[in-house]
């Protein structure tokens, strides 16, 4: 441990400060990088998470250290890890395309929950390097991934048509243009004026840098297809 953090180690006024301080820094910087993307849970949510679980940690080391009760100074912090959980579950939305989205912010939520646990202990050398970490993880490890997704010829598509005959003109059309098929999931849908039409999943294998450019259109093309996206 660094030896200029020490005196934010003890339970004196002016430590507790710097450890919130800290911890609504720490919070915010992530949850700022949350904002600007537009994601569900951003700069305040992530400073308030931050903030309450340091104010747990505080709140047991003071009644342990200072008013001298017995209890696991572990305890409610432990409660923090379990309950964010709950606030990051609010964040993961599943479209109706199956498309799951806010994992990578409900991970932030608890991440930051636990930052702010460490900063309420008072080590703040580790919050600081976590909050640089999450921070390298969204902001240009994202980039990266995005880079390699690009080179992935495994492709999920899926598509809307409104006759269950329509599948073997898509399918011909993706083979056709490029696209080779290795399965395919079709269901049944019934909108609310009880009209019924069809939702496939092809999995399927293709260069992208024909995929937007041939493929989707070959396929968007076909007569009875209602909607073309990849998943």
């Amino acid at each position: 441990m660094l030896h200029i953090f020490d005196f934010v180690r003890q339970m004196s006024f002016f430590a507790v400060v710097v450890r919130m301080l800290t911890a609504a820094l720490c919070g915010a910087l992530v949850g700022l990088e949350r904002e600007l993307k537009r994601r569900p849970a951003g700069f305040r949510t992530h400073m308030l998470i931050c903030v309450g679980a340091s104010v747990t940690v505080l709140t047991n080391l003071y009644l342990y250290q200072v008013m001298h009760l017995y209890t696991d100074i572990s305890r409610m912090g432990a409660q923090v890890i379990a309950g964010i959980s709950f606030i990051g579950a609010g964040t993961i939305i599943v479209s109706k395309h199956r498309r799951v989205k806010g994992l990578t912010t409900a991970a932030g939520l608890w991440t930051v929950g636990i930052i702010g646990l460490v900063c309420g202990a008072g080590y703040l050398e580790l919050a600081i390097f976590a909050t640089a970490m999450v921070l390298l993880a969204e902001i240009f490890l994202s980039k990266l991934e995005y880079r390699f997704a690009r080179r992935i010829r495994d492709v999920n598509l899926y598509v809307e048509y409104r006759h269950s005959r329509d599948v073997q003109p898509i399918m011909d059309a993706l083979n056709g243009s490029g696209a080779q098929v290795d399965n395919l999931e079709v269901s049944r849908i019934t909108d609310e004026e009880e009209n019924h039409y069809y939702a496939a999943v092809f999995s399927v294998q293709v260069r992208r840098s024909i995929l937007n450019e041939k493929v989707i259109p070959a396929v968007t093309a076909l007569e009875n297809v209602i909607t073309v996206e990849e998943m």
